[in-house]
Formats: structure tokens, C-alpha cells, sequence
């Protein structure tokens, strides 16, 4: 196949997957979580976020359609706790909320992809997504860390940068990468959420920076000026994810720790002027 040659692939070893089947199973997703899974089609991927009901992030998800339900991409660390909360929400629903070990595959370069996977639905540039999917001949097999500087390059947060109970999604861009269906009616935290968008400017925002020297440990203060502009989360490579204070990037000279330059590296879908 075309293309094969420069693709890379790897298993996300950090993800994990639940199955939900059952008749109620659509309905019973359709009122908890950020997407709209009302017209998922299998084969198909939505992005999106089961919400504390203060409209903060628990866990991101990225639902996989099936004819018979769905599978339910997860961070691995929250898969138990998200069945609970699943659990929970169930109540008298007619849906089996079970673990399923099959692998979460990515893929990404060149411009086709096999049968079983699906574009990933937060951005074409990140490439492809499979659970349990065969292996596209001629890819060449990568660790995971070059998977998540992919990612990083492109200016997409992850799970590491949103914490549990922390972040609202949209500071971590989900209403820009396909993360929240505005649409779509109720979902846990919902109110909070829609309130923020409804506001326009958005205050906070996860962008991607560059540094000079060694990287910034998780949580450090970013400086503009004497300002806080935000604080550096994960980092890969050369790049780090940070929350930053919109308002403040022009406030003086970008420094942390003792004087050392950061700046922003916005990536193409991410607006600067946030209105």
C-alpha cells in the first residue's frame, strides 16, 4: 500500500478499553458524557470526556462504534474507576459495562490507513486509531514516547496535562479538537461547560512551548514579566504542554525558574486571539 513505508506505529500501552453493549447502552452514554454518540456508526471514533458534575475533567474518551454497542478507549490508570462511575450511572439502563484486553493501536504518516482503523478524530495530523486492529505491513514499530511527541509537536494536550478533577475541557481545548458536541442536549457537567463557551473570550488554555536549556518540571511557575502566565505540564522532547493566561503573554519577558526563556509554539488550530 502506498505510503506504507514512512508510517510508525505503536500500542498505547497507557490506554486501555471497556465494552459497553446492550439495548440502552446509546442512551445511557448519550446523557453522561462531552459527544454525541447518538448517531455513531461503527467503524467510526468519536473524542469526548465523561465530566465531574462541577464540569470538571474525570477522564477523556475516545469511543469506538460497534454494530453491537461500543468500546470505549480509556487511560489505562482510570479504567477501573471509570467502570465504577459507569456503574454508578447505570441505574436501571439495559447495558453490560465489561473490560476488554484487546490492544490500542496508533498510527500515523503517509496518507492511507487498513481496514479497522479510523482517523483520529481530534486531529487529521495525528493519524490513526485501532482497538485490537492488524498491523499495517511495512509500519515501523516505535515506542510509545514517540507517539506522544507526535502528539506534542502538534500542540494536542493529554491525559498527563489534564489531571482528574482538575481542568475544564475547554481550557484543554476539547471544544477545538472535536471534544464537546454543544449540541448534542444534556451531558454530566454540562451547564458549566456550556456557560464557559457562552462567555467568549476564554481566559485559560493549553498551548504548547518552546525553552531554552533543560525543560521545565511538571507544575512550574511560568512567568510573563513578574506576572503568572501559566504553569508547564507534560513535556516531550523539546516541547512542553503548558496552561497559560491568555491576557498575560504580553506582559513582560516569558521566564521561569531562575530567568530561563520559554515562549509559545502555536500550533495552526489553535487561535490566538480567543474570542
Amino acid at each position: 500500500m502506498a505510503g506504507m513505508a514512512s508510517q510508525s506505529l505503536t500500542r498505547l500501552g497507557r490506554r486501555a478499553v471497556v465494552a459497553l453493549a446492550g439495548p440502552d447502552w446509546r442512551d445511557f452514554m448519550q446523557n453522561l458524557i462531552t459527544q454525541d454518540v447518538a448517531s455513531l456508526a461503527p467503524g467510526e471514533i468519536r473524542f469526548g470526556a465523561l465530566l465531574t458534575p462541577q464540569g470538571r475533567l474525570l477522564y477523556d474518551l475516545f469511543v469506538h462504534g460497534r454494530e453491537d454497542g461500543c468500546l470505549i478507549d480509556c487511560e489505562a490508570a482510570h479504567r477501573e474507576a471509570l467502570i465504577a462511575r459507569l456503574t454508578m450511572y447505570r441505574l436501571r439502563a439495559k447495558a453490560t459495562i465489561t473490560s476488554d484486553e484487546s490492544p490500542v493501536l496508533a498510527l500515523w504518516g503517509g496518507e492511507t490507513a487498513p481496514e479497522g482503523w479510523a482517523r483520529d478524530p481530534r486531529l487529521a495530523e495525528l493519524g490513526w486509531r485501532a482497538i485490537g486492529a492488524s498491523t499495517p505491513a511495512g509500519a515501523a514499530r516505535v515506542d510509545e514516547s514517540a507517539y506522544e511527541a507526535h502528539r506534542l509537536r502538534l500542540g494536542v494536550p493529554g491525559p498527563e496535562d489534564f489531571g482528574t478533577e482538575k481542568t475544564y475541557p475547554i481550557e484543554a481545548d476539547f471544544d477545538l479538537l472535536g471534544g464537546i458536541d454543544f449540541r448534542k442536549g444534556c451531558f454530566v457537567g454540562q451547564e458549566t461547560t456550556s456557560r464557559m463557551k457562552r462567555r467568549g473570550q476564554i481566559r485559560n488554555r493549553m498551548v504548547p512551548i518552546a525553552f531554552d536549556g533543560d525543560p521545565p518540571a511538571f507544575g512550574t511557575e511560568l512567568l510573563a514579566g513578574e506576572l503568572r502566565a501559566g504553569e508547564a505540564l507534560g513535556t516531550h522532547g523539546d516541547r512542553a504542554m503548558a496552561l497559560l493566561r491568555l491576557d498575560r503573554l504580553e506582559a513582560g519577558p516569558l521566564t521561569f525558574g531562575d530567568g530561563q526563556a520559554w515562549r509559545p509554539v502555536w500550533p495552526d488550530w489553535l487561535p490566538r486571539d480567543d474570542g
